[in-house]
């Protein structure tokens, strides 16, 4: 059984698992959230956005410059397949 690198890499997956529960994040939410430095969220965001699995949002909310990420249609689509390789390997293991 192989894992989708993109997807299986340690903060890539929490990234992954946050934007597929809880939508539209923020920038700093998901700095915060998941405890990690800026240039670690955005080094993986890159990852993600070349891969066309995440999409980028820059806005001005009340002057300040706001940067927001959602996980594309393909984004959600490898996050539930490689959800589904987990639940199978789990099964698997049950045997």
């Amino acid at each position: 059984m192989e894992f989708d690198k993109l997807v299986h890499q340690q903060t890539r997956l929490q990234i992954f698992a946050h934007l597929y529960a809880n939508g539209e994040t923020t920038f700093t939410d998901l700095k915060t959230e998941l405890g990690i430095t800026e240039g670690n969220l955005a080094s993986h965001i890159q990852k993600m956005e070349d891969a066309d699995c995440v999409t980028v949002t820059k806005q001005f909310v009340d002057r300040s410059p706001q940067t927001s990420y959602r996980l594309t249609d393909r984004g959600e689509e490898l996050f539930e397949t490689h959800i589904q390789s987990l639940e199978a390997l789990i099964e698997e293991l049950d045997r």
